[in-house]
């Protein structure tokens, strides 16, 4: 039903700030992974469940990147069309991944802290959280086609706001395509990088073949390489807390998905080098998904994971899954 609104309505509705939407997220555990049970390892990995989240709000997709947004399991995603996806992990009494409570969307705001006006500037897939004496303040998001990096400020677990660029080299900002920026992750204390922010790209390499990347920091800036594979590509990255930098690599082989994650020393992630990581985890087929996303965090039960999440493009063929991992002591 169509409503006639007096201008000066219309006028107090654009100046209101972009209201969160709640989600109802229906949930299903994921007990088995690769042909192995809950803490069974797998690859270099111990796997410690799962889930596949479901809603029937058409919004509800396309969750590109996860960060942790403060204490008690919060958690907030960026998704291919503009949308902060926020959220809590909840836990059982065995420490594994019961649900995604308490689940809300805000539009991604502009600088002038409107919603984002298209599709072209919507395209969120990279994001971390800004730590300020130990507290998220904000996350950090990059986009791709419209190529460039902005810092939201997190209220009460949410991240949100208008919109703070950040500067990055022309280089990437010239790169319009939905290959550009995919990743961002900010160094831990404990790195030797710590505070600086690492930008990795999907498919702009250099003349070795190898994908350009760059360092934002005040100390610790300038260009980085990471080593190309066959048919995965970089699309997330996280660090671990002794400051190893985890990579998440996606790709698409026979008409299954491809997943591996690697693992790059502390020491060998800085400007200058050409980063190479061991392999910690590989899988293809149905065992997962479009995998995106990878956070480091910790548990109720004191564990440090990795969680790995899946993009479904807003298809419903796909799977929103949400994978854990705890490394091998």
């Amino acid at each position: 039903m169509l409503r006639r609104w007096a201008p000066i309505a219309c006028l107090a509705l654009l100046a209101q700030p972009a209201l969160a939407v709640d989600v109802t997220v229906t949930s299903a555990q994921v007990t088995r992974f690769k042909g192995v049970g809950l803490d069974e390892p797998v690859g270099k990995l111990i796997f410690r469940g799962g889930l596949t989240l479901q809603s029937q709000d058409d919004m509800f997709g396309g969750l590109s990147s996860v960060t942790t947004t403060g204490p008690d399991q919060n958690i907030a995603f960026v998704t291919d069309r503009g949308q902060f996806v926020s959220g809590k992990l909840a836990y059982d009494q065995d420490d594994r991944l019961l649900s995604l409570i308490g689940v809300t969307m805000d539009p991604i705001q502009n600088s002038g802290g409107a919603p984002l006006p298209r599709q072209y500037a919507r395209d969120a897939e990279g994001m971390d959280t800004v730590f300020r004496d130990g507290v998220a303040a904000a996350v950090r998001v990059s986009f791709e086609n419209l190529t460039r990096v902005a810092d939201f400020a997190i209220t009460d677990g949410r991240p949100g706001g208008p919109a703070r660029e950040i500067t990055i080299p022309d280089w990437l900002t010239d790169l319009r395509t939905n290959k550009s920026l995919e990743a961002i992750c900010i160094a831990p204390p404990a790195s030797p990088i710590a505070g600086s922010t690492l930008l990795l790209t999907e498919e702009a390499l250099d003349e070795n073949g190898n994908h350009r990347g760059h360092f934002l920091g005040q100390n610790d800036k300038g260009p980085v390489t990471y080593v190309n594979s066959p048919v995965v590509n970089p699309t997330d990255c996280a660090f671990l807390p002794n400051g190893d930098l985890l990579v998440l690599e996606r790709g698409v082989a026979l008409f299954s998905f491809v997943m591996n994650l690697r693992r790059v020393p502390a020491d060998q992630v800085r400007p200058g080098n050409l980063m190479q990581g061991e392999l910690l985890l590989s899988a293809e087929g149905a065992e997962i998904d479009n995998m995106e996303s990878i956070m480091v965090h910790t548990t109720p039960g004191g564990e440090t994971r990795i969680l790995i999440g899946s993009d479904n493009n807003f298809n419903d063929w796909q799977r929103q899954l949400l994978l854990e991992f705890a490394l091998v002591e």
